[in-house]
């Protein structure tokens, strides 16, 4: 991947490709879930904790990276309680398009089968380095031969092995330890163990595509992957009910937890993290919510920026507007063109139309905030808050020194800097008085025309 990064933690629509792996496990049934690590084992762990909590994914450290069958050898301590009759799935760390299904009908058909042992093939479109299934004339799966030991006659063989297999785990165990790295790599192949089931009456085959289970190399498997995966996020989103304008410019992540039918979602839309949309809700051109929930018939206007937010029913938000941490805002409030909002709620019917600051403040049902209007929230030490009770009116251009209350129906005149609070239904103005010189316009002018001369 050329990065300082393991690729195990390089992301696919949201998700490292650690969580992608265990999330197919969890889906397809796994009662236990090993993950075997070498490099930058710290972090990668330090992810799976957060994410599932301390100990629930058992961690295997493979010290040394010999090959595919040391790294199973090295995962078989953390299973030592278990008995021989349960069935192991062995799955690849790079691969997030695999599907659950597949990883649960695998493991049914080992359990089916003589043998023991089931895998996945595979017939990429074009050649590839992966091993070659050898088989028999009858069809038998006779062993699995890496491309770096493969003859030209095998080369030529286009059923491939994905990298996926099934396999009880008594004869894991009694089998695994004998593999031996007389090979072209020097490694330990788990694919040997395809050979040693063929005096078993061979493995069971499944033939999976190659697009579900090709794995991530480098930063061109990272973007093509990412697209097939954005794309059947959003195929599975329009089965609910959801509409795209341009479904492929939508980029929404796999963790985002509800779409409601009847939503429609604009070009340029990114959905990040735990987001959640109800019904009927239009989100439009460029806007972007990343841990943010928005209710039924909310209206989010181009080019919204939504963070860690909270958005009632039936609100309007944008264009331009910026959501910041700790935003509520409760049903049929307006928030629009270039505001800003942090750890500050809006209440219902509130508005903040225009060109306005609001931090650390709490805004009452109904309220009017004019244009540019700043709550003054920071000391350079500590924030402070400012409270607008219900149905008061904020003139434009004025500053709310926090901390400060406006109360219930209480008027702030238009450029007012308001420094102390201001009672129920009282006018609050700071304004000096305006003088009108008549006729200095004109003498200036006249002024300047001679001093031109």
């Amino acid at each position: 991947m050329k990065s300082t990064k393991a690729k195990v933690l390089h992301e696919v629509a949201g998700r490292p490709l650690i969580v992608w792996a265990v999330e197919t496990a969890r889906a397809a049934g796994a009662d236990k879930i090993v993950a075997i690590l070498g490099h930058q084992l710290d972090e990668v762990k330090g992810v799976l904790d957060a994410r599932y909590g301390h100990g629930s994914i058992l961690i295997a450290h493979q010290k040394e990276q010999r090959g595919t069958g040391h790294a199973v050898l090295s995962a078989l301590p953390a299973l030592a309680g278990e008995p021989d009759t349960r069935t192991v799935v062995i799955l690849t760390g790079d691969a997030p398009l695999l599907r659950s299904e597949r990883v649960a009908s695998l493991a049914s058909a080992c359990h089916a089968s003589e043998s023991k042992m089931a895998l996945l093939s595979t017939e990429p479109p074009e050649s590839v380095a992966y091993g070659r299934l050898v088989r028999d004339a009858d069809g038998k799966l006779l062993r699995i031969v890496e491309d770096a030991d493969a003859s030209s006659e095998e080369k030529a063989i286009r059923e491939m092995n994905a990298g996926f297999y099934a396999i009880n785990l008594g004869v894991l165990r009694q089998e695994v330890s004998t593999l031996t790295s007389n090979n072209a790599q020097g490694e330990l192949y788990l694919t040997d163990l395809a050979e040693r089931a063929a005096s078993r009456g061979g493995a069971a085959v499944m033939l999976a595509p190659f697009d579900e289970i090709c794995g991530i190399n480098d930063r061109r498997d990272l973007a093509r992957v990412s697209a097939s995966a954005r794309q059947r996020i959003n195929e599975a989103w329009m089965r609910e009910g959801v509409s795209f304008q341009d479904a492929p410019s939508t980029y929404i992540d796999a963790d985002i937890d509800a779409i409601g039918p009847d939503t429609i979602l604009g070009a340029g839309v990114h959905l990040r993290g735990k987001t959640s949309i109800g019904s009927g809700a239009f989100i439009d051109a460029g806007s972007v919510l990343t841990n943010t929930s928005v209710a039924d018939k909310a209206w989010l206007k181009p080019y919204s920026i939504l963070t860690d937010s909270k958005m009632g029913e039936g609100v309007e938000i944008g264009p331009f507007t910026h959501c910041r941490p700790e935003t509520v805002v409760d049903e049929g409030a307006k928030v629009g063109n270039f505001v800003e909002t942090k750890k500050t709620h809006i209440m219902a019917g509130a508005k903040a139309n225009h060109l306005s600051y609001l931090g650390d403040a709490s805004i009452g049902a109904k309220a009017n905030i004019g244009a540019g209007t700043i709550t003054c929230n920071y000391d350079g030490f500590r924030k402070h808050k400012t409270t607008v009770e219900a149905g008061a009116f904020i003139g434009s251009d004025s500053q709310l020194v926090a901390p400060v209350t406006i109360g219930r129906d209480a008027y702030v005149g238009s450029g007012t800097t308001v420094t102390k609070d201001v009672p129920r239904s009282s006018l609050a103005l700071s304004r000096n008085k305006q003088v009108n010189v008549e006729g200095w316009a004109d003498r200036f002018r006249e002024a300047q025309k001679k001093r031109q001369r």
